[in-house]
């Protein structure tokens, strides 16, 4: 039977939500790296797998010395094992084959930035991300998929998404006459809408496995495999990459990047609920961006149209933000 999920204290969500605004500018970070990476070796697949194998090898290092890690890994196991409705299951965790393919989703959100950044610019490329997850994770808290169950929708909860939305046909509004560029917006739209979901089912995985490590290792090993598999279909249709591995250390960071912000999520979604949780991840991740686009331009710097879509994107993050903050309760 679905059930509200307890709503935690005003205090007790500063730190989850600040945590949570620090990863959103590293995912912004991890996007221009990315980006980068993707142009210089040719390929956002390959970029991609860079990244997430990079990861995924730094998690294997750090499982091999953790204890605790190691037995999250039997803890899953035994979760995914364990029948739903079996005799004496009780409170323990049961876990889904499919709640461990949140990598999957963060591997497509990889993917789109080598293909989508260099073109959108990251400003642009956010908004369009962050859209999606909103609206996503407004879904996704209605649905219960997350630990922290059902969420329901209330006005200022809705909010937030409807003016995302806003916020990203302002932004696009001077770019959207070309095909491409409308084409490739979609991109970030449904990663963001993927990445709702993602951090849903990761938040399952890190309570069945009671370790951040545990689960961080399911998402990037599930995401790298589907990358790998991708960039091997690509490589059917359009070749080798013809492009070079840069020399530039700093390009090879992004999937240290994404263990902080993927493990942050996990770690933090069943306190604040995924709508939160995005919603503030949001907040980083467009300040972030906006910095990275002027600093270190990389496509055509952000214009008006994109500032003022930023601007609304972090009103529409502050106004369901307020309401949970207050602890009210929806009727």
């Amino acid at each position: 039977m679905s059930r509200s999920a307890a709503r935690p204290s005003g205090f007790s969500l500063v730190a989850p939500v600040v945590l949570a605004v620090l990863a959103g500018a590293g995912l912004a970070t991890q996007s221009r790296i990315n980006g980068t990476l993707a142009d210089h070796v040719g390929s956002g697949y390959l970029a991609a797998v860079i990244s997430f194998g990079s990861g995924l090898v730094l998690l294997s290092a750090a499982l091999l010395v953790s204890r605790r890690g190691r037995a999250g890994m039997g803890r899953i196991s035994r979760a995914l094992r364990r029948p739903a409705d079996g005799p004496g299951t009780g409170s323990r965790p049961v876990l889904r084959p499919w709640q461990c393919l949140g990598g999957a989703a963060g591997g497509f959100f990889v993917a789109s930035q080598g293909l989508a950044v260099g073109t959108l610019g990251v400003a642009l490329f956010i908004v369009a991300f962050v859209t999606g997850q909103s609206v996503g994770s407004l879904v996704v808290d209605r649905l219960g998929i997350g630990p922290g169950g059902v969420r329901f929708v209330t006005l200022p909860r809705a909010v937030g998404p409807l003016l995302t939305v806003v916020a990203v046909a302002i932004a696009m509004s001077g770019g959207v006459g070309a095909p491409a560029a409308l084409a490739l917006a979609v991109l970030p739209l449904l990663a963001g809408a993927g990445s709702a979901w993602q951090q849903a089912v990761n938040g399952r995985v890190r309570a069945a496995a009671d370790d951040v490590l545990a689960a961080t290792f399911v998402n990037f090993l599930v995401g790298t495999a589907a990358l790998v598999l991708a960039l091997g279909v690509s490589m059917l249709f359009d070749g080798v990459p013809d492009g070079a591995l840069p020399g530039n250390p700093l390009l090879y960071t992004g999937g240290a990047i994404g263990i902080g912000f993927i493990a942050i999520g996990a770690a933090v979604v069943h306190r604040v609920g995924v709508l939160l949780l995005s919603l503030s991840m949001i907040a980083g991740q467009i300040v972030g961006a906006l910095v990275l686009d002027v600093v270190v331009p990389g496509a055509d710097a952000p214009g008006v149209r994109t500032y003022v879509g930023a601007a609304l994107t972090l009103v529409a993050v502050a106004i369901p933000l307020a309401f949970e903050r207050r602890g009210a309760r929806p009727a």
